[in-house]
């Protein structure tokens, strides 16, 4: 995987995008190497493992992009059980959705524009702009939560290998 560094003076949309997209690629990095019960092993008192926190920022980015600007989505799970990820549920099968999220949302980005306005979970009016701010501040701070658990399983750290 290819470090993404976003553009030093570019275009707005695309700086935003790679910034994104570079922290999505770590979210996916935490799982590398891994085995499903590594992926799947409690580190913290909440429950917290890697792979529910991929699930969780799929249904998040489902959510942000698609619902609060009128798009489609896959048929979800309980929004409420988005941080639980059940026996049935293999580890290939919440990669591919955050992948179909990833491409829901950046489909989203790129049709409805920075300035688009739409209407969040809680009944508040947002641009794409804030939307994509937000979610880069998710995935971020999940990330480091990944961080901090893949240390625990085996040592590793850092945003690449």
């Amino acid at each position: 995987m290819v470090k993404r560094i976003p553009p030093l003076a570019g275009p707005e949309k695309d700086t935003l995008l790679v910034s994104i997209n570079r922290h999505r690629d770590v979210v996916l990095w935490k799982l590398q190497g891994l085995d499903d019960e590594q992926v799947r092993r409690p580190l913290t008192p909440s429950g917290t493992n890697l792979l529910s926190l991929v699930k969780h920022l799929a249904y998040v980015e489902y959510g942000w992009f698609c619902g609060t600007f009128g798009r489609e989505t896959e048929p979800l799970g309980d929004p409420e059980n988005d941080l639980t990820v059940g026996p049935d549920e293999t580890t290939a099968d919440i990669v591919a959705l955050y992948g179909r999220a990833r491409a829901a949302a950046d489909l989203a980005v790129n049709e409805v524009g920075l300035d688009g306005l739409g209407t969040s979970w809680d009944g508040e009016t947002v641009s794409m702009r804030w939307v994509l701010v937000h979610m880069i501040e998710e995935t971020t701070r999940h990330a480091g939560h990944m961080d901090i658990v893949r240390e625990l399983i085996d040592g590793a750290t850092g945003d690449y290998a």
